[in-house]
């Protein structure tokens, strides 16, 4: 993926692209609306077959997601040595895994909770649209970003 030759100017990522960004990521943010507000929450989650599945407890992400209000989920990162950041997100419906053919099937997935507690709901996003973007960081933010590592190196 190449980066972008100005600064000034976002590229608009192609689907492929944004699904190559997705599958990098570790880390996304599941949006969803809660009690008629937004609300965002960490999520670890794995890429199959052109949709996102994660596993979570009982709780509000879970009954907010499975609401039939449409979903977001958010990635970015940005790249050092390229110079450039980007953001994909992805949006759609999501749903439990209720057959147990499709939660044995996502035992293949290497989908760990990072928290502990039981989190045996499985679901997946279905995305009916995925957008993205990549754009050049300026050398003053590259700077900037650079000298705060550096002073928390020295405090670390």
């Amino acid at each position: 993926m190449p980066p972008t030759k100005d600064a000034g100017v976002p590229v608009e990522l192609g689907s492929s692209d944004c699904w190559d960004y997705i599958r990098q990521a570790s880390v996304g943010r599941l949006a969803v609306v809660v009690e008629g507000h937004p609300d965002v929450f960490p999520i670890n989650f794995a890429v199959d077959h052109g949709t996102l599945v994660f596993r979570t407890a009982e709780g509000t992400k879970l009954a907010a997601a499975l609401n039939g209000s449409a979903v977001a989920f958010e990635v970015d990162g940005y790249d050092d040595r390229l110079g450039y950041a980007w953001s994909v997100v992805a949006k759609g419906t999501a749903s439990r895994l209720e057959s147990i053919e499709d939660v044995l099937d996502s035992a293949d997935l290497e989908l760990f909770p990072w928290q502990a507690g039981e989190k045996n709901n499985f679901i997946r996003i279905v995305p009916a649209e995925t957008t993205g973007r990549r754009f050049l960081i300026s050398n003053a933010a590259r700077r900037h970003v650079l000298e705060a590592r550096r002073r928390q190196a020295l405090i670390e």
